[in-house]
């Protein structure tokens, strides 16, 4: 079996070698006819971009994509500068009219995705023309290695039940070199992802045919992310069965994030997008979704007919209606651990990485201050884009409606939720973002902190104080501390994931929603001949 689970590692870091070593691969230059072609569909009035892009891109020789966005980005620059050098002549000169005429000509966008645009129509090579066979080396080797790895634990963990011997001693889960590599790797993906998309166009090429199936068009980044997503949370969910596979309440809590996923994140987006609909994805709720009510957004949807104003109505209902009062029947984990994409991963590929969430104090205030902090962030950033939105006004009490977009868009929905909230899973733990950065999080919590009938109840004369409940605790919280003392766990970061019930030898944790009455209150503590049992059965 171990024979087997070796192959398997083998096979998955071949497909990961050709996955990532496909970026390198391919050349990218235009002909004159295609690139006025180009010119066309973009509608560019800048009279010096065909120049430019022709000098850049219109040759015979074999250009790499790291070339070809250097020449392209450069190109783009040249081109604006004249009318930015106007710009500033006619600033001085105090020639408004003038100075406002020259913007039509400028070539907005950012530099890399500028480039992506031409090195989706430039790109040719082995992978564009052999799409089916490259996923099969990539995706197809990893999806089969990964799996040859995992179900030999089917035999080798023995019967049922919890087995995490040596999670410490592993060089993979206790934060050793292998953690850092998987670290590296993970932030070099989201950061190319994000800010270098032209950088990994070859992995569009390989999902074009998928995309092309789903939603009619070639595959963009998000594509190629919403697939790779998909695929990992389903392959990883494998593990997840054989190693919770005694514990009902984690198989269909799995296997719920896995549907919510693939079906409501991925699949219904890409069709609606196909029928010529606006894409979206229906569990996504404010402020998670922190662009809903982004002018764009609200654009498309007011402009896309009756099934744009619904989207907008339900995205709003969602909000302020059902996820309060799901969150009082069920607590937080009815989003948080059974809907949501991010608690999704963060349970599937995060697993392995769960034991690793800080449980100091330290760690708990900063945790309170950051996480209301984005939630207050996403707030005002919202009533300002609406004030805007509303009042065709640039800005709101001093505040430019676009840069306090830009900024949370960089430091927030790029660098928070995907470069830290993801790429440190190995060293931070696997609910970074969850526990101190999602303002969905926040909002949920203090529901469920105030509001709400849930609770992990405990029997404090059954613990003893293993640890395990608190260790395996992705959210850090301190487990022991409440099972000891025989105290209901009330807390506004708990996602109800109820892996500190399933590591639980002695049964002490169960997840319960009951009434709200003594919820909160500790339950009263049995010691020696401290309480009178007679007393307290009449005061009952």
């Amino acid at each position: 079996m171990k024979a087997i689970k070796y192959t398997g590692l083998v096979i998955f870091l071949i497909g990961l070698a050709i996955f990532t070593g496909s970026i390198f691969t391919g050349s990218f230059n235009l002909t004159s006819a295609e690139l006025d072609e180009f010119i066309k569909e973009k509608k560019y009035k800048n009279e010096y971009i065909k120049k430019e892009l022709t000098e850049a891109v219109v040759t015979s020789k074999k250009i790499n994509i790291f070339e070809f966005s250097t020449r392209v980005r450069n190109a783009f620059e040249e081109a604006n500068k004249p009318y930015y050098n106007l710009i500033d002549k006619y600033n001085k000169e105090k020639k408004w009219d003038k100075k406002g005429a020259q913007y039509q000509y400028i070539i907005n966008g950012k530099p890399h995705t500028l480039s992506y645009t031409l090195a989706k129509k430039a790109g040719s090579g082995f992978v564009k023309e052999n799409a089916g066979l490259l996923w099969f080396l990539t995706f197809g080797l990893a999806i089969i290695g990964a799996l040859l790895f995992m179900l030999p634990n089917l035999i080798l963990l023995g019967k049922p039940g919890i087995k995490n011997n040596h999670i410490y001693h592993n060089s993979a889960t206790n934060r050793g070199f292998i953690a850092w590599l998987v670290l590296i790797y993970l932030v070099v993906f989201y950061l190319v992802l994000y800010f270098y998309p032209d950088y990994i166009v070859n992995w569009t090429f390989i999902l074009d045919p998928i995309s092309n199936a789903l939603n009619g068009g070639a595959a963009s980044q998000w594509f190629v992310y919403g697939f790779l997503y998909c695929v990992v949370m389903l392959t990883m969910a494998v593990r997840m069965y054989i190693k919770y596979r005694h514990n009902k309440y984690q198989i269909i809590r799995t296997t719920s994030v896995l549907f919510f996923q693939i079906v409501f994140a991925f699949l219904i987006p890409e069709i609606m997008s196909s029928l010529n609909m606006p894409g979206y994805d229906f569990k996504n709720a404010f402020p998670l979704d922190y662009d809903f009510f982004f002018e764009w957004n609200l654009k498309s949807l007011t402009e896309s007919g009756g099934i744009g104003i619904f989207i907008l109505v339900w995205g709003i209902v969602l909000t302020l209606v059902i996820v309060p009062i799901m969150v009082y029947f069920f607590g937080k984990r009815w989003y948080c651990s059974w809907v949501c994409g991010c608690g999704g991963l963060a349970e599937t590929l995060g697993d392995p990485y769960r034991q690793h969430s800080d449980k100091s104090l330290n760690a708990w205030k900063l945790e309170r201050w950051l996480i209301h902090a984005v939630l207050v962030f996403s707030l005002v950033m919202t009533i300002i884009t609406l004030y805007c939105y509303f009042s065709g006004a640039q800005s709101f009490l001093g505040i430019n409606s676009q840069w306090i977009k830009d900024t949370y868009s960089f430091l927030i929905g790029a660098w928070f939720a995907g470069v830290i909230g993801t790429g440190f899973y190995p060293i931070f733990g696997n609910r970074v973002w969850c526990r101190f950065g999602c303002p969905l999080a926040a909002y949920l919590g203090l529901v469920q902190r105030f509001k709400s009938r849930f609770r992990i109840t405990t029997n404090g004369g059954q613990c003893i104080s293993c640890g395990n409940c608190s260790t395996y605790c992705e959210m850090g919280i301190d487990v022991r501390a409440y099972a000891q003392k025989g105290e209901n766990i009330i807390r506004s970061s708990c996602v109800g994931c109820g892996v500190c019930s399933a590591v639980c030898p002695r049964g002490v944790l169960k997840l319960e929603n009951g009434p709200e009455d003594g919820r909160i209150n500790p339950t009263k503590i049995l010691l020696g001949n401290d309480v009178d049992l007679m007393d307290l059965v009449n005061e009952k």
